[in-house]
């Protein structure tokens, strides 16, 4: 396997933010597991470095739930309290899923969801938005719309697979 395949499944930020695409495993109760996975494969349909990948927060569910996605987990607050609790960190900083307003706390602040593409796949409407953290790890979202038709591109002729949605 070529090293330009090889991406970092997460990241600790200054020891207080956790950075990950998707969110969180059941197999994976500390920071120090996730350095243990073997990264040098696909992306397996289960397990550890999938759910990290695939799993998304959601407020109606309490503990672990299954994700309509057909990969990865559905978690709640108790999971995410606990996790953040165990690894002493203040809140984790994820994307995978659309928001329409670029970024979405949930859980009293413990994750945020992070979307930065605008408009996405040319027909949501939504904004993007990127957190910036400074030396301090103060936090300003800096929120933007798509370029203008005008000034962008034509987009891709074929559509885009509903799974994206």
């Amino acid at each position: 396997m070529k090293a330009d395949r090889l991406h970092s499944l997460s990241a600790l930020i200054e020891n207080k933010v956790f950075s990950v695409h998707g969110g969180l495993s059941p197999a994976i109760l500390t920071l120090d597991q996730i350095r243990t996975i073997d990264r040098k494969q696909e992306v397996p349909h289960d397990g550890a470095m999938c759910e990290l990948l695939w799993s998304d927060p959601e407020e109606t569910v309490d503990g672990w739930g299954l994700s309509p996605r057909g990969a990865g987990y559905l978690f709640g607050g108790s999971v995410l309290t606990a996790f953040n609790h165990s690894n002493n960190i203040d809140y984790i900083c994820r994307a995978h899923q659309l928001v329409m307003e670029g970024y979405k706390w949930m859980f009293n602040n413990q994750i945020v969801t992070v979307w930065s593409a605008p408009n996405y796949c040319y027909r949501c409407g939504n904004v993007a938005a990127i957190l910036e953290l400074d030396e301090n790890l103060n936090k300003q979202f800096r929120v933007f719309d798509a370029a203008p038709q005008e000034s962008r591109g034509a987009p891709a002729k074929k559509p885009a697979p509903d799974y994206f949605l």
